[in-house]
């Protein structure tokens, strides 16, 4: 069976899909915040692009096989887990702090059923300490020789499996020193989803970095 589809967890904005579905795989992007769409269970047909409704509180199981997953990257959120917020963990809660593990816990599962190679994407936070340490870190900055514009600080930690392959960095010559937009970004509605979109860069790069693995297992 072709492995023609790549999953993408916790993913408003898309970005990380783009690479794959411009090389023509079907993409499906999962959150919460996607149309609710009742009269196709919660799934909006944008062509090669599927966007679905769900809470990734819960387990998702996707109307495909198996088989078909090519590719997955989660994207759980990290309001309650990263290390930067950590004076305030004891005025959050249990609550919050159970909610954030579950959506975590959701995103590794996924990804080790799904047999396909993976990442799970968060800033250094301590799920290291009620998990595993994270395989990887990078900054956008160290992949701006795919896009200039992601000449920014911003490290994160990745969680991987299923033979993914880490890409090299390759960063642009010229450029001044990487900016702190993401820690000086202006309060608002939209800061949340703003401060966690994927470097585009990073995206084209793991792209690279693994469309031959899975074109081999195709």
């Amino acid at each position: 069976m072709k492995k023609d589809i790549a999953v993408f967890l916790f993913d408003l904005t898309g970005k990380m899909a783009e690479p794959w579905l411009n090389a023509g795989y079907e993409c499906w992007i999962v959150d919460i915040q996607h149309p609710e769409s009742y009269e196709n269970q919660g799934i909006t047909d944008c062509g090669n692009l599927k966007k679905v409704h769900a809470n990734l509180l819960r387990p998702w199981l996707p109307p495909f096989e198996r088989e078909r997953i090519a590719f997955v990257a989660a994207f759980p959120p990290c309001d309650h887990l990263a290390v930067s917020g950590a004076r305030w963990f004891k005025g959050k809660g249990l609550r919050l702090l159970s909610d954030s593990i579950s959506m975590f816990a959701t995103a590794a599962e996924f990804c080790e059923w799904s047999g396909a190679p993976y990442l799970i994407e968060n800033p250094v936070s301590n799920i290291a300490s009620h998990w595993r340490k994270s395989d990887y870190r990078f900054q956008p900055y160290q992949f701006t020789s795919f896009c200039l514009e992601d000449n920014y600080n911003k490290l994160t930690c990745l969680w991987v499996g299923g033979g993914f392959i880490m890409p090299e960095p390759s960063r642009a010559q010229g450029l001044d020193e990487p900016d702190n937009r993401i820690h000086t970004c202006a309060p608002g509605p939209d800061r949340a989803n703003l401060r966690s979109e994927t470097p585009r860069g990073f995206a084209q790069a793991v792209f690279e970095a693994n469309r031959s693995k899975v074109k081999a297992a195709a």
